[in-house]
């Protein structure tokens, strides 16, 4: 794709501006989940290895460009601290990186201050990435969750320094590469959810690329009454019937099976242990106005596990039912084990991503056995959209 990683840059003696996310979630002052920390070590401990000298850029909350004291990077310090083994020293402005102090440059680690206090981060201002590539001899972006933002810290910088990928963003675009650009055939792919309205551009992709979608969660009941079926009460989007068909009949013409429930878990209450039956789906079904789907039945579930047996690659992104509450998680448990054992059986690449997805995948008690699960949102949505990623794009050649 054009990128280059860590291994093709000279290191040794030089100082690395190395985007990073460590947007964490933070209570009282202290750090509540280092798993974006964690993913990060391995890339500042190569950098040290072979004898950079990694300053870390990142942002941590929506600060909009002013200076606001409790989104403070300095509240992440000891956590990066811990997980690193390694000294780290906040550098609280730009002026001061500029002009370090032999003290400051002694530490193992240098953090710059929350890239986001500075307003020409997010518009990136071409004065401002030039003062930020100032500071450093090569460019390494280790954060593909903010690749699809054309920021002065994943984008601008690059325009004035040799750039690479760090080890996480080389892990994610291999996985993402592996899973839809280069696929191995047969390859598919779960789009779950709510709603239809966010996921349209990722479904008319996708159509075209795959040999199966399954369509879960609220968004499957759009598709379903598109089709004639009655749900009652069921979330799903009238104003999206048209569209659900327009995607049905691209996947038609593209040779992409359409897997949707053929039966579902309805209940007339929107509630942990809910009351519930098994009702058939489909053009003829009618349901009563107070009843509503909650999840794919068992028919479904099969029919799902079936379809997996049958690929080689697997992409997931949203559950397939009500997956916070139970009963209403049946389907998505099931199938994230059914990829999960193909998977461990080296029968299936498995890419999985976004924050429902992973929280389902963790549920399931699955998550450590998918080939690869991006902790990206929005970047994971857009490169599954087929939309070029500015922070990707400029690390090429």
């Amino acid at each position: 794709m054009g990128w280059k990683s860590l291994d093709d840059m000279d290191l040794s003696g030089k100082r690395v501006l190395t985007r990073v996310d460590i947007n964490v979630p933070v209570e009282d002052g202290q750090v509540t989940d280092t798993t974006r920390i964690d993913r990060i070590v391995p890339t500042v401990k190569d950098i040290l290895d072979r004898g950079g000298h990694p300053m870390l850029l990142a942002h941590f909350g929506r600060p909009k460009g002013k200076v606001a004291l409790d989104l403070s990077l300095r509240q992440i310090v000891p956590a990066l601290r811990d997980a690193l083994g390694r000294s780290v020293r906040l550098i609280e402005t730009l002026d001061a990186a500029e002009d370090m102090t032999e003290e400051a440059r002694g530490a193992d680690v240098i953090l710059l201050e929350n890239i986001r206090f500075y307003p020409g981060e997010e518009t990136n201002d071409p004065d401002f990435a030039a003062r930020l590539a100032g500071l450093g001899d090569v460019f390494c972006n280790d954060a593909f969750s903010a690749a699809h933002r054309a920021h002065a810290s994943t984008e601008g910088i690059a325009r004035h320094l040799p750039s690479c990928a760090g080890r996480l963003m080389q892990a994610e675009l291999s996985a993402l590469e592996a899973a839809l650009s280069k696929p191995e055939r047969p390859v598919g792919a779960v789009v779950g959810g709510a709603k239809v309205s966010t996921k349209i551009a990722l479904l008319e992709n996708l159509v075209n690329r795959l040999d199966l979608l399954v369509i879960g969660g609220g968004m499957a009941n759009t598709f379903l009454a598109a089709q004639g079926a009655q749900l009652g009460a069921s979330l799903l989007e009238p104003d999206y019937l048209d569209t659900a068909r327009d995607i049905l009949a691209q996947a038609d013409r593209a040779g992409c099976r359409v897997l949707l429930p053929v039966d579902g878990l309805v209940a007339r209450a929107f509630e942990e242990g809910a009351a519930h039956d098994v009702v058939a789906l489909g053009a003829e079904t009618t349901l009563e106005d107070n009843q509503m789907v909650l999840d794919a039945g068992p028919e479904s579930i099969a029919a799902i596990r079936a379809a997996f047996d049958g690929l080689k690659t697997l992409i997931w992104n949203g559950p397939l039912g009500a997956f916070e509450i139970a009963p209403f998680d049946t389907a998505t448990v099931a199938a994230a084990q059914a990829a999960a054992e193909r998977t461990r059986a080296g029968a299936l690449i498995s890419v999985a991503g976004g924050g429902d997805t992973v929280a389902a995948l963790n549920k399931a008690g699955v998550a450590e056995d998918f080939t690869y699960i991006s902790t990206a949102g929005g970047a994971f949505l857009e490169w599954m959209e087929g939309k070029t990623l500015p922070g990707v794009a400029a690390l090429g050649g």
